[in-house]
């Protein structure tokens, strides 16, 4: 007998998914917990065990397809075990319902431009669109009518639109065309769309050039940071810290972490330095609205990860009720669960401020953009060991001390560059003076 394998509740406010990635292909042996396919909402990433053991008997929802929570994903059975059902049946209706409940939550443009091709056709084709398809046939300014369908009832799918573009890319060159009728161009209809949600295409693709579709995680990354930079001024500041207390303190202390299970880095030194700094300067715990700032009482600190495809950036909550262990300890912990895709959605929500720290990668510094609604970003550096000017009894002499830059972005609108130096003066204190 076949076991479903359904799309997972990833939150609570999950209401839908998209299949990223099949590990596994019909005919294969799947282990018992072995992770079977990759499922993205929102930009988290999360690997999907299989319940039992088996063979993948069939893919019900390809890859790129968004459906509701519950809906059935793959049939898993003994080997040689035929399908109960198939991609046409109840459970693809409840597909093409997933679809249709996706469309509502696109961009009123999109979802204005999916109707539209929708009215456009005749006979009893399927014109629903996922909202990955409808964004691909809007960036590529295609005619969905054109494009021949392999999913239930005609239904255009992600691979339906690569494989179309790729044989356009191969065809010979044609004389231009007449344009369609108005009503039928997607790209018409979704013109008064946000910019953030709309991706500029290369008119005509050189052909030393290759076209990589984006992500789900790559998109989600580019429509936030358009928007983060068109809703607040963005003003950077920049400090230098030595520190020499930091790396005495973490010599000493490496061992006493480890016999705990917990690996000690430089980024819980530098979370716990900020919550001082928060709670000292509240109003960058703070968001803008039209009515006024909101301060956050609690102090929800964001830690950027990155990973191959992107970035992401899991939340520890209530840092400041943490002392050094407990925040290196949150710190692996969802560090580890995001490059190992098991972070759950609502770990990377709520943040109040957020820590890049971009230096594991030989950055000196750098300008990170503010994750809204958030008040400010601080971005830490590479340590590296410079030559400084030292005082000590009214006398300068030159060592060699480890040096970091730390910059805090900030938005403009809730606070000044005043206040912004005050809060990287109390990092750089905390942080020079640790004990």
């Amino acid at each position: 007998m076949s076991t479903e394998i359904k799309m997972p509740q990833l939150g609570e406010s999950v209401t839908e998914g998209t299949v990223g990635r099949w590990l596994k292909q019909p005919g294969d042996q799947v282990a018992k917990y072995e992770p079977l396919l990759e499922v993205v909402t929102d930009k988290v990433d999360t690997e999907v065990p299989s319940p039992v053991a088996g063979t993948l008997i069939e893919i019900i929802v390809p890859e790129g397809e968004t459906v509701r929570v519950g809906s059935v994903l793959a049939l898993l059975g003994e080997a040689g075990e035929a399908a109960s059902r198939s991609a046409g049946s109840v459970d693809g209706a409840q597909r093409a319902n997933g679809d249709q409940s996706a469309a509502v939550a696109q961009p009123a443009a999109v979802a204005r431009a999916v109707q539209s091709a929708g009215a456009a056709s005749q006979g009893p084709r399927n014109t629903t669109l996922s909202p990955v398809v409808a964004r691909l046939v809007a960036e590529h300014n295609l005619d969905v009518n054109q494009i021949p369908g392999t999913g239930a009832g005609g239904r255009v799918s992600k691979q339906d639109v690569l494989r179309y573009l790729e044989q356009r890319k191969q065809a010979p060159p044609m004389q231009p065309a007449a344009p369609p009728a108005p009503e039928r161009r997607i790209s018409e209809v979704i013109s008064a769309a946000p910019l953030e949600s709309i991706a500029t295409a290369p008119a005509t693709l050189p052909e030393d050039a290759e076209l990589v579709p984006l992500t789900p995680m790559r998109r989600s990354i580019a429509e936030h940071m358009v928007r983060s930079v068109r809703t607040s001024p963005h003003v950077t500041s920049v400090i230098e810290i030595d520190l020499s207390q930091i790396i005495a303190h973490r010599s000493q202390n490496l061992a006493v972490f480890e016999r705990q299970g917990v690996r000690l880095t430089y980024t819980a030194y530098f979370v716990q330095a900020t919550v001082v700094a928060l709670q000292a300067i509240p109003i960058l715990n703070g968001s803008f609205s039209d009515d006024g700032i909101i301060i956050h009482r609690r102090i929800n600190m964001g830690v950027a990860v990155a990973l191959e495809e992107g970035l992401i950036v899991p939340v520890v909550r209530d840092a400041d009720e943490k002392n050094l262990l407990g925040l290196a300890r949150a710190v692996n912990d969802l560090s580890e669960r995001a490059r190992s895709r098991r972070l759950r959605p609502e770990e990377t929500r709520d943040g109040t401020f957020t820590i890049t720290n971009h230096g594991v990668s030989g950055s000196l510094f750098a300008m990170p953009i503010i994750n809204q609604p958030q008040a400010g970003i601080l971005g830490v550096g590479a340590i590296q060991k410079r030559a400084v000017v030292v005082s000590q009894d009214e006398v300068d002499a030159i060592a060699i001390k480890p040096m970091c830059y730390c910059s805090l972005t900030f938005d403009h609108r809730i606070t000044d560059g005043a206040t912004a130096d005050a809060f990287l003066m109390t990092i750089k204190q905390t942080l020079e003076n640790y004990r």
